[in-house]
């Protein structure tokens, strides 16, 4: 037993549990805590984020390792007192987070007590944050600091701690941390708010300070006393920011999870919660993970400061793009890389005209820093051709740049930076539709290197079929069918046939149909029957076996076989009874979508469409509505009409489908006119599930063809 944690086997964890069971684990993580080995030390710490922390959850034996937690964070032969320290934080932090009825609600939402034990034991060792905050170790002081302004219960005395630190201290991260400490005593206990706020306007305003200690100070004034932000709060900010000294540059690791040269204290490795995937995944759900890890990552001081900056400007748009501007264009390379983000959640959640932001993040493609080049790169491959389009060249320079310089076959280079930062120019230039990604896009699909995200990209360019198909319907034909879709590749290649939507791949995908249904993995083989409907009548060739699916149990495959069975043959008297058939299912917004398109020959269908009318979920009554107009024509349309908006008020994630109906009503849509206006004068996006920038791209659109049709 470890000296410093005595009596953790007189507790009895084996009554406890944690996110996965039993809790008789945790002192073995704990005791690992303090291993001389840093793997043993990381994998502890991940498995008791992961399972005594999870999510942030605060379980009982989570209260019950806390004593252990202060004896190892107390023991100068810790190896690693700061991660103890930040994991103490994170517990205490997720227990304050109390429901005014003194219940602790997790943030995987469970109700629990736990917090009652953890808040009055953090408070009683106050004592020790105070002694960890003067820590001669700066790690130790960083992780200890927010505790000041979080468990001291004395005003005066944690604000004057704070401020005496604040002149002791010379780095900045800890600086920025001591002021955003001295912003939370001050929201948390009334007595210091006063004292607090008139503070940091004062740090603010004080031109012999350093920029650092005056941004952080003007960015929690400001969020401390939200009413009084003026005009003046981003220009001063932006000058600020561009009077920081840049962070020196280390030398960069070589790992696929190296940080870049540039790149600053990490905070990704202040939370390790999820462990890595293991070998077996598939390689994009591998990449998944990696891109989950390399996105937390924080490489400038300052990024948490300017993210908060960002939160209180909220819908402050043309404030928040120059503050956006200023952080793209900014001398330390950390900061820039750091803004991408930013940016992506402004262009992702706002609408507006964001042609400024799309070319800085152009302006990051630079060929000697591949790690931001990357990240500006996968930024500009999610948005929407037309958002991206100013990009273009910008990408395809970087593309051709790397050919040049490291050889044709670069999407294959050993070199992981600079293969992600070629291979997120291309997949984003092919996105676009630009047959100058076409080179990469080949040479994954003959090397077989990372071949999933050409896959992916592949089918936006059309143009390129003669090229293409060959390698992806050869792909296809191999893959093994037996595997769950979401493990399989046979998605992502049906996809991109489908997007394709070329004759000549028919074959494969009649082969992939039948497959599928062999190996019983049903939702593959439905993707493949909706490839084939995309092909329409030159995939008259699969109707065989399209037609024996047309009974098949399962709704899914059931439903993509009506629906390939219609666009292939093109006959009501078949289609239309199955499609119908299936209003009666899980499938019902999805057939009567069909039924709608069929128009005036499926008018048998019209009677149980109105009968859904009535039905309780909004996507049902709104999926109807449209295509019971679209099969019985204007006369349907007043009685549609107040369904189509009423789906819309409702639920938001049904806009794009009512704008689509109302497009093809013409005048009888005029009603529609003051909701549409209502739609496109809102600054926030919408659209769809998920509301993404192409669904809410798309809405607008449709919204605009209205009103312009109609007025």
């Amino acid at each position: 037993m470890i000296n410093n944690l005595e009596g953790l086997d007189r507790v009895d964890w084996s009554s406890m549990g944690h996110a996965y069971g039993p809790a008789d684990d945790v002192p073995l993580w704990l005791e690992q805590m303090a291993s001389p080995d840093p793997d043993v030390r990381e994998g502890a710490f991940s498995s008791f984020y992961g399972s005594a922390h999870h999510q942030g959850d605060v379980y009982s034996c989570t209260a019950a390792s806390l004593p252990f937690l202060f004896a190892l964070a107390d023991d100068p032969q810790t190896p690693d007192r700061a991660a103890v320290i930040r994991l103490v934080l994170s517990i205490g932090s997720a227990a304050l987070d109390c429901d005014p009825d003194g219940v602790y609600y997790s943030p995987s939402g469970h109700a629990s007590t736990p917090h009652a034990e953890v808040v009055p034991q953090l408070r009683e060792r106050a004592e020790d944050f105070v002694r960890h905050a003067a820590d001669p170790d700066p790690q130790v002081r960083r992780a200890a600091v927010p505790a000041l302004g979080l468990f001291l219960d004395d005003a005066d005395r944690a604000f004057a701690l704070l401020r005496d630190r604040l002149a002791a201290e010379s780095g900045t991260a800890e600086r920025l941390l001591l002021i955003k400490a001295s912003a939370t005593l001050a929201q948390r206990l009334p007595a210091a708010f006063g004292p607090v706020t008139t503070w940091l306007t004062a740090l603010a305003g004080d031109p012999a300070l350093d920029p650092d200690i005056r941004l952080a100070a003007l960015v929690h004034q400001a969020a401390s006393t939200p009413e009084s932000i003026g005009a003046g709060l981003v220009p001063t900010a932006t000058g600020l920011l561009q009077q920081l000294t840049p962070e020196p540059a280390p030398e960069p690791e070589p790992e696929d999870k190296a940080r870049p040269a540039h790149c600053g204290p990490c905070a990704c490795a202040d939370n390790p919660t999820t462990p890595a995937p293991e070998h077996t995944v598939p390689p994009q759900i591998a990449a998944a993970f990696a891109d989950l890890d390399r996105h937390g990552r924080v490489h400038a001081p300052t990024t948490e400061l300017l993210t908060t900056l960002h939160r209180i400007l909220d819908a402050r748009l043309s404030e928040r793009t120059a503050l956006l501007t200023a952080q793209l264009r900014s001398p330390d390379a950390a900061t820039r890389h750091d803004a991408i983000a930013m940016t992506w959640d402004l262009i992702s959640s706002w609408r507006g005209d964001h042609t400024g932001l799309v070319l800085l993040l152009a302006d990051c493609l630079l060929p000697n820093d591949p790690y931001t080049a990357a990240e500006a790169a996968e930024t500009l491959g999610k948005l929407p051709a037309a958002l991206a389009e100013p990009a273009r060249e910008a990408l395809a320079t970087l593309a051709e740049t790397h050919r040049t310089t490291h050889g044709q076959n670069v999407w294959d280079t050993p070199h992981p930076l600079l293969r992600r930062a070629h291979q997120e120019a291309v997949t984003a230039l092919a996105r676009l539709g630009d047959e100058r990604a076409l080179p990469g896009l080949l040479t994954a699909l003959d090397t077989g290197t990372d071949a999933w995200r050409a896959v992916q990209a592949a089918g936006h360019l059309p143009q390129a079929a003669g090229k293409l198909l060959p390698r992806l319907t050869r792909r296809l034909a191999e893959a093994d069918f037996s595997q769950d879709w979401y493990r399989s590749d046979v998605r992502a290649l049906v996809a991109a046939l489908r997007r394709l939507g070329d004759p000549a791949a028919v074959p494969v995908l009649t082969a992939a149909v039948t497959a599928s249904v062999e190996q019983e993995q049903w939702h593959t083989a439905a993707v493949a029957l909706l490839a084939l409907s995309s092909i329409g009548s030159a995939a008259a060739t699969a109707l065989e076996t399209v037609r024996t699916l047309t009974d098949t149990d399962d709704p899914n495959l059931r439903f993509a076989a009506a629906k390939a069975l219609w666009h292939i043959e093109s006959d009501p008297a078949e289609a239309v009874p199955l499609l119908t058939a299936l209003l009666d299912t899980g499938k019902d917004s999805d057939a009567a979508d069909v039924l709608g398109r069929i128009g005036a020959p499926a008018a048998d269908a019209l009677p149980r469409l109105r009968q859904m009318l009535q039905a309780g979920h909004v996507l049902t009554r709104t999926h109807a509505a449209a295509a019971i107009y679209d099969i019985g024509g204007p006369a349907e349309a007043e009685a549609v009409l107040p369904v189509l908006l009423d789906g819309w008020e409702k639920n938001d994630s049904t806009g794009n489908h009512v704008l689509e109906c109302l497009q093809r009503m013409g005048p009888a849509a005029a009603p529609a006119l003051p909701r549409i206006r209502l739609e496109l004068a809102l600054a926030r996006r919408s659209g769809g599930f998920f509301k993404s920038v192409e669904d809410d791209e798309a809405l607008q659109r449709a919204g605009r063809a209205v009103i312009k049709h109609l007025t």
